[in-house]
């Protein structure tokens, strides 16, 4: 069982995904302010790990110089409030299926960013560095393929008004405009996932001076929070946007700030601790196997032949990339078992 064990947490991660984005999108349908949305969410995630990052790391902490506040600052505005509330607007645009999606292209987009820095190289004249970037190309193709192409339309068993607001509100159909809405919504989501790979480059660097990562989480929540409100207050004045009671809105806050921030993140750290980076990036295709089922089920929506395959393009774009940072890294711990003598130096790889 307990071989199982990292095998299920890696499953209940993707299943809490979907979740996010099916919440989400049921409470934006529902007529939910997406910015208002992502403050309450960032607000009830802070006061969640604030207290835990008092307790666990106030006493062994490092001093927050000024330099390092901003750092965090501007880390917190571009990787959350931004990519947040970028994402929040190409969900009201598009589907809890895109949304899914194109988190596949999350890892690649991590890895070109990481490239483009000099953090990582793509070595052309080996078979994974080719690996990588047919993997990027073909990502590339599956985010054209979501956005420019529908294809048939199929549509499963559903549960009619199961996740739905009795005040809803008229969002953009993704067919209106000869799909423009749709086009747009998808650039947004990629735009979001481009900030979100930034944010996870960048933190590396930031935590080496600022090694306390859960008060280095806690904070960016707090400054997260406060950039948000700033955003929606400034675009929501209506006050029954504001306005939380015990219906789907409630749920869809506390499912995304608590369960999402609290359990997910700590999942993730044991998956990674116990296999790697690499099988939990493997995972995320369940993500998006969930999020068409659950879509089509309990939302109603529309399943499109060029979701599907573009989904499918950017998972074979995803293992293209994986198998190839696999193969590297095998490559590079051979030759640090050799001898200095056996390395080939003779063989210059190009880097980019």
């Amino acid at each position: 069982m307990e071989k199982k064990k990292p095998y299920l947490a890696v499953i209940l991660v993707q299943g809490i995904y979907a979740g996010m984005f099916l919440v989400s999108k049921a409470a934006f349908n529902g007529g939910m302010n997406n910015f208002v949305f992502v403050f309450y969410r960032q607000a009830a995630a802070t006061l969640l790990l604030v207290p835990l990052a008092f307790f666990f790391e106030w006493k062994t902490a490092p001093p927050l110089s000024c330099r390092t506040f901003c750092k965090i600052f501007m880390l917190s505005l571009i990787g959350i409030t931004l990519s947040l509330d970028i994402n929040g607007v190409a969900l009201v645009y598009t589907s809890a299926t895109l949304g899914a999606a194109t988190t596949n292209c999350l890892p690649l987009i991590t890895f070109f960013i990481a490239v483009l820095l000099r953090m990582e190289a793509l070595r052309l004249k080996t078979t994974a560095g080719m690996s990588k970037l047919v993997g990027i190309l073909i990502c590339l193709a599956g985010a054209l393929t979501l956005a420019f192409y529908k294809g048939p339309h199929f549509k499963l068993f559903c549960i009619h008004h199961l996740m739905e607001d009795r005040r809803s509100r008229t969002l953009p159909s993704p067919t209106s405009s000869v799909g423009e809405t749709w086009i747009k919504g998808c650039l947004l989501m990629l735009l979001s996932n481009i900030f979100w790979g930034l944010w996870l480059v960048l933190q590396g660097l930031v935590l080496r001076s600022y090694p306390s990562k859960l008060l280095f989480t806690a904070l960016q929540c707090l400054l997260s929070t406060f950039q948000s409100f700033a955003i929606a207050i400034g675009v929501e004045r209506d006050p029954y946007q504001w306005r939380l009671g015990w219906n789907l809105r409630l749920l869809a806050v506390a499912y995304c700030g608590i369960v999402v921030t609290g359990v997910t993140y700590y999942l993730q750290a044991w998956v990674i601790e116990q296999k790697g980076p690499v099988f939990l990036a493997m995972s995320t295709p369940l993500n998006l196997i969930f999020t068409v089922l659950c879509s089509a089920i309990l939302l109603c929506q529309i399943i499109t032949a060029g979701s599907l395959l573009g989904g499918l393009l950017l998972i074979v774009g995803l293992y293209s990339v994986l198998w190839g940072k696999i193969r590297e890294q095998r490559i590079m711990e051979d030759e640090h078992r050799l001898p200095a003598h056996h390395v080939d130096k003779g063989c210059t790889d190009l880097v980019v």
